[in-house]
């Protein structure tokens, strides 16, 4: 495990990593350092915040993957990601693998199922630091093809805090950039209204809370302890809702919220 760091290669690339003085060329050599460490099918880093619509600052996919994959999820679909709840939530530097980090019922859920299953993802290693009261850097280290090995894993705890301060450096460097450039926070203040309304005066405050757990991939199960009610409430509660929309199944529920974010 340790001679993959004694390598004239890597000490190269940590050089490199030292040495840019721009938030494009500071994430390009860190990409190099992960994909040293690991091998991966991607990294993308996302700036996801409180108030504001996700930014990417750079990602290694191509233009068609890109716009499959990341197009779509900031079209809306983010707010259902647990990643991004995680992110919105988090206070300190932490390095969690997705699949970890899910509710119990994350696969089931029609976001899994119409996004993050298209992915093909298997396996995801996320590393988290808040950069800013209302923002926080993610990394996001995916696997396609098979899941990572523990030696793979613990590679990737030796190098986290070299990770952690590459961030830093690249959000002081893209901060500085994008103080000259205007950006547009209304996309995320619309979608996030409508999601925070999805069903409007039909339903209530907590027929609304359940619904939005539900989108997430909580089982009534899980709503129950995250409310602190009884499950036989929420399936009561879920009964109402979806009498009330007009529908009869997670998929109808889950194609009406993206029609609304559509509109919106």
């Amino acid at each position: 495990m340790a001679s993959r760091f004694d390598s004239s290669t890597w000490h190269n690339a940590i050089a490199q990593l030292l040495a840019s003085s721009s938030a494009g060329s500071c994430c390009r050599a860190l990409v190099t350092v992960v994909d040293l460490a690991v091998s991966n099918d991607g990294t993308c880093l996302i700036a996801f915040r409180h108030d504001a619509h996700p930014e990417v600052l750079h990602h290694s996919m191509s233009p068609a993957a890109a716009r499959h994959y990341l197009d779509r999820y900031l079209a809306g679909p983010y707010l259902l990601d647990p990643l991004y709840q995680l992110a919105i939530r988090n206070k300190r530097a932490t390095t969690c693998r997705f699949r970890d980090a899910t509710p119990d019922r994350f696969r089931s859920s029609e976001y899994y199922r119409h996004y993050y299953e298209r992915t093909h993802l298997r396996d995801e290693m996320d590393f988290l630091l808040q950069v800013t009261e209302g923002t926080t850097l993610v990394l996001v280290v995916g696997r396609r093809h098979k899941m990572f090995a523990q030696a793979e894993l613990r590679r990737l705890q030796l190098i986290e805090k070299l990770l952690f301060a590459a961030l830093r450096n690249i959000w002081q460097l893209w901060e500085r950039g994008a103080r000259q450039q205007s950006r547009d926070d209304n996309l995320h203040q619309k979608l996030t209204h409508c999601f925070d309304n999805f069903g409007g005066v039909a339903l209530t405050d907590r027929e609304r809370q359940i619904t939005q757990l539900l989108l997430r991939g909580h089982s009534a199960k899980s709503v129950a302890r995250e409310l602190r009610i009884a499950p036989g409430t929420v399936m009561v509660h879920k009964r109402n809702l979806f009498a009330k929309l007009g529908i009869t199944t997670q998929y109808e529920l889950f194609s009406l919220l993206i029609k609304d974010l559509e509109s919106s």
